[in-house]
C-alpha cells in the first residue's frame, strides 16, 4: 500500500473532535483512522508519505457549492482560467466545487457547460455545474446582465440539461417567473437540484417551490426579499422546510454576522457556506469581469462599476471558516460542518465527502490555530 499518514492531528468534523487523530489513505479513499499511535505501522509501508500534524486541526476538505472564479481568473473564458481558478481554490482548502455560471447567451451557456463535463472527467475537484442564469428576476438580477435573462421554456430547459451531459449538478430559477414550477420539475427529473434564488418571490411562492422539490435557498438573504413581520419572505419558507439547504456567504459584507448566527440557529445542520467568489478571490484589488459586466474590487469588495450593486465576493473558504469562529462565534464543529459535510449532503454526495471517515475521499486539510491552511490533500495527493 502507498499512501498518505497523516498522525498527531485534532480531527474536528460533523461527527465532533478527536484528539491525536491519525488517518491513513489509499489512493482516493481513506482505509483507516483512530487516535494514539495506531498510524505507525501504516508509515513504515513502501512509499507512505507521513504527515505530523503537530497538534493543529484536521477538518474534511472543503466543498464550494458556489463560485464564478478566484486568483484572477474566471470560470467562463475556458477551461484555461477554470483550471487556474480551481488552483487557488484547493490552495485554500476547497477540495471539491461545483463551476457556476452567470447569465450569458443560451450559446455560450451551452458551451461552458460542455467544458465543465470534459473538466469533470479529468479533475476530481469538479463535481459539475452550477446554473445560476438565466432563469431569473430581473429586479433581483443583482450581477447578471439583463440582456441575457430568460423565462424558463422547457425545451431551453432541456437543451442546457443537455449540454451539461450529466454534469449538471444543481440549477437556480426564481421561481414566480413563468413556467418555473414545470421548469423545477424537469430539472429535478434529470438529476439537477434546484436552489431558488435571485428571486422576487414572497413567502408563499417560494414555500411552494420548495414543496413541488426545490431544495436550496441560494445565498440566503441577497438577491431576495428579506424577513419582514408581515412577509416572511423566501428565507422563512426555507427555514420552515427541513429539506432545504440554505447557502450563506460568510465575508461579513453580504450577511451581517448576527443575522448569520440567527441562520445557524434556526437551521441547524442546514446551512452550507458558500463563496460566491468571482476573479479577484485570493486575488488584488482590480478591475475585472463577471460574464459581460465589469466588476471593480476595492478593499475586498466586489461591485458592479459605477454602482453599489455586489458582484460576488473575494472569499475563499478557509476564510468563511474563520469567519464563522471568530465574526459569528460558532464552535468549530458547527463551522467545519457548514463547509464539509452540509454541501455534501445537498448533493446527494454526503456518503463520500465531508468526513474524516474510513471509506470516505482522501480530503483534508490542515489548518493552525488561527484557522488557516498548512497543508491541504485533495484525492489522496498532498499539495
Amino acid at each position: 500500500m502507498t499512501g498518505v499518514v497523516v498522525h498527531d492531528a485534532r480531527k474536528v468534523d460533523a461527527s465532533g473532535l478527536v484528539d491525536e487523530f491519525w488517518l491513513v489513505t489509499d489512493g482516493d479513499r481513506i482505509v483507516a483512522t483512530g487516535s494514539g499511535t495506531g498510524w505507525h505501522d501504516a508509515a513504515r509501508a513502501p512509499g507512505a508519505e507521513v504527515v505530523d500534524a503537530g497538534g493543529h486541526w484536521l477538518t474534511p476538505g472543503f466543498l464550494d457549492l458556489h463560485c464564478h472564479g478566484g486568483g484572477g481568473h474566471p470560470y467562463d473564458d475556458g477551461p484555461e482560467e477554470m483550471l487556474a481558478a480551481l488552483a487557488t481554490h484547493r490552495a485554500h482548502g476547497t477540495t471539491r466545487a461545483l463551476v457556476s455560471h452567470v447569465a450569458n447567451p443560451l450559446a455560450s451557456l451551452r458551451e461552458s457547460l460542455g467544458v465543465v463535463a470534459d473538466l469533470a472527467a479529468v479533475d476530481s475537484m469538479v463535481l459539475g455545474s452550477h446554473l445560476e442564469g438565466p432563469f431569473l428576476a430581473r429586479e433581483r438580477r443583482g450581477a447578471h446582465d439583463d440582456a441575457f435573462l430568460r423565462e424558463p421554456g422547457p425545451e431551453m430547459v432541456e437543451e442546457l440539461i443537455g449540454a451539461a451531459r450529466g454534469t449538471l449538478r444543481t440549477a437556480t430559477i426564481a421561481p414566480e417567473l413563468p413556467n418555473a414550477l414545470e421548469a423545477i420539475g424537469v430539472l429535478i427529473e434529470a438529476g439537477v437540484v434546484v436552489g431558488i434564488g435571485h428571486t422576487a418571490a414572497d413567502y408563499e411562492q417560494a414555500r411552494r417551490a420548495f414543496e413541488v422539490g426545490a431544495r436550496l435557498l441560494v445565498h440566503a438573504f441577497n438577491a431576495m426579499n428579506g424577513i419582514h413581520h408581515r412577509a416572511p419572505g423566501p428565507v422563512m419558507a426555507a427555514i420552515e422546510n427541513p429539506e432545504v439547504t440554505l447557502e450563506l456567504i460568510l465575508d461579513g459584507l453580504h450577511v451581517h454576522p448576527s443575522v448569520a448566527g440567527l441562520l445557524f440557529r434556526e437551521a441547524p445542520g442546514r446551512v452550507a457556506l458558500v463563496t460566491d467568489a468571482m476573479a479577484a478571490a485570493g486575488a488584488s484589488d482590480g478591475d475585472y469581469r463577471l460574464g459581460g459586466l465589469n466588476v471593480s474590487v476595492r478593499d475586498g469588495l466586489a461591485v458592479l462599476s459605477g454602482t453599489s450593486t455586489i458582484a460576488g465576493s473575494t472569499l475563499t473558504q478557509d476564510a468563511a471558516l474563520r469567519n464563522a469562529i471568530t465574526l459569528v462565534g460558532l464552535d468549530p464543529v458547527t463551522a467545519v460542518t457548514a463547509l464539509t459535510q452540509t454541501p455534501a449532503k445537498a448533493l446527494g454526495e454526503g456518503h463520500r465527502f465531508g468526513r474524516l471517515h474510513t471509506g470516505y475521499a482522501a480530503d483534508a486539510v490542515l489548518v493552525d490555530h488561527e484557522w488557516r491552511v498548512r497543508r491541504v490533500l485533495a484525492d489522496g495527493h498532498l499539495l
